[in-house]
Formats: C-alpha cells, sequence, structure tokens
C-alpha cells in the first residue's frame, strides 16, 4: 500500500469520525420516512395495525409512541452487537431484543393507562414482529452505527406515527364526532349521528387509500415495473 493511499484513507476515517450529530445525511435518515420514503404509504409495510387501532386517536397515539421506542432503540442494541451476531441466528437474536422492549411498553401501558392497553389489545405485543421494526433492523441497524441506527428508527417511527394519527384523527371525528374524546359536533349544537363506516376496517382502508394516493401524486411516485 502506497504512503499516498494509505494517508487518504486515514483522511477518510477522520472525516467520518467527526462527522457532525446532526449532519445532512442523519437528518435526511429522520426526514425521509416522514415522506418521500415512509413506511406506510410507499413501503407498505404496518398496514395491519393501521387498520385496526385508529378507530380514536388516544391509542392510535400511545401505538406511535411505543412502535418509536421499540424501533429506535431496538436499532441501537442490534447496532452496537452488530459485529458479534452470528449470522445464522440473527434473525432470532433480532426478535429476542425487540420481545424485551414490546414487554417493557406492554407492562407500562397495564400500569398506567390500563384503558389504552385493553383498547389496544393484541397489537402492542404484534409490534415484535411489525415489518416496520425488524425491517430496519436487517436493513439498516445491522450496518450501521448506534446513532444514524437511532436516527434511522425515530424517522420510521415518525412516519408510521403520523399515518396513524391522521387515520385516526378522520376515523374518530367522522365516526364518532370526537376529537380525543371530546364531542366536537355536540359541544357546537349540530346534530351528528355519526359515520358507522369509519369505524369499521373498511373505512380505515379508505382513508388509508386516500392518503397513499395523495402522498404519491405530491411526490410523482410511481410503481417500477
Amino acid at each position: 500500500m502506497s504512503t499516498e493511499t494509505a494517508l487518504a484513507e486515514k483522511v477518510e476515517k477522520a472525516e467520518k469520525s467527526s462527522e457532525p450529530l446532526f449532519s445532512k445525511k442523519n437528518v435526511k435518515l429522520v426526514s425521509s420516512p416522514l415522506d418521500i420514503d415512509n413506511p406506510i404509504t410507499v413501503q407498505v409495510l404496518g398496514i395491519c395495525s393501521a387498520l385496526a387501532v385508529t378507530t380514536q386517536l388516544k391509542p392510535a397515539l400511545v401505538m406511535s409512541l411505543g412502535v418509536i421506542i421499540v424501533v429506535s432503540f431496538s436499532n441501537v442494541v442490534i447496532s452496537l452487537m452488530r459485529t458479534s451476531i452470528p449470522p445464522r441466528i440473527r434473525i432470532i437474536v433480532q426478535l429476542a431484543i425487540v420481545s424485551l422492549w414490546v414487554i417493557l411498553i406492554d407492562q407500562i401501558l397495564k400500569a398506567y393507562v390500563y384503558d389504552v392497553s385493553q383498547k389496544l389489545t393484541v397489537f402492542v405485543g404484534l409490534i415484535i414482529t411489525n415489518c416496520i421494526v425488524m425491517g430496519r433492523l436487517e436493513a439498516f441497524a445491522m450496518g450501521n452505527k448506534p446513532w444514524p441506527s437511532f436516527l434511522d428508527g425515530i424517522g420510521n417511527g415518525l412516519g408510521y406515527g403520523i399515518i396513524l394519527m391522521s387515520i385516526a384523527f378522520f376515523r374518530e371525528l367522522l365516526g364518532s364526532g370526537a376529537i380525543f374524546g371530546f364531542k366536537v359536533f355536540q359541544s357546537l349544537g349540530l346534530p351528528f349521528h355519526g359515520n358507522g363506516l369509519m369505524l369499521l376496517p373498511a373505512g380505515a382502508s379508505i382513508l388509508l387509500g386516500i392518503l397513499i394516493w395523495i402522498q404519491r401524486s405530491i411526490n410523482g411516485y410511481r410503481e417500477s415495473h
């Protein structure tokens, strides 16, 4: 190896090690999943929970926070362990790490917001097999350092949460005439009997389809053939 090549490698390593915490590259890890690489509207992941827990804003918010915490901190742990995980058992290790965080979240919900925990039922536990969580561990955390992995988890969790909250807002407002349990139309003295379709999974599917159409139309996104 020539002296020039060795010097260039040292400079490159120094530049990488001195990269700012919130460099453009790191900021993009958070911003991309909010729009052009959204896990629900673009990657079409986490659809089941988007349809099941969005009849009200409160459980949707709790579910969103749960996914953000699980995916971001699971990313960090897997990133720290990435060089010591045998390739043959990496999926088992990833599931074990995710399970630990999900159990912790589930116990906290049961202790402090039991009513929300009852509404979310099995869907908190199903975070363990959520394609968004497992996908980020396998595609990003296994090959990157802890800080970028943490930001990647935050970004994808927020991208998931934004769509969940958007669907929940319209489902609760149009289905029950309320926002976070507050009866909007009733307080205004307006007659409102609720749209039963919005309380069904079919209503959530329609809203999700509209969101996907709007988001992809704005960004000019097209599926590759």
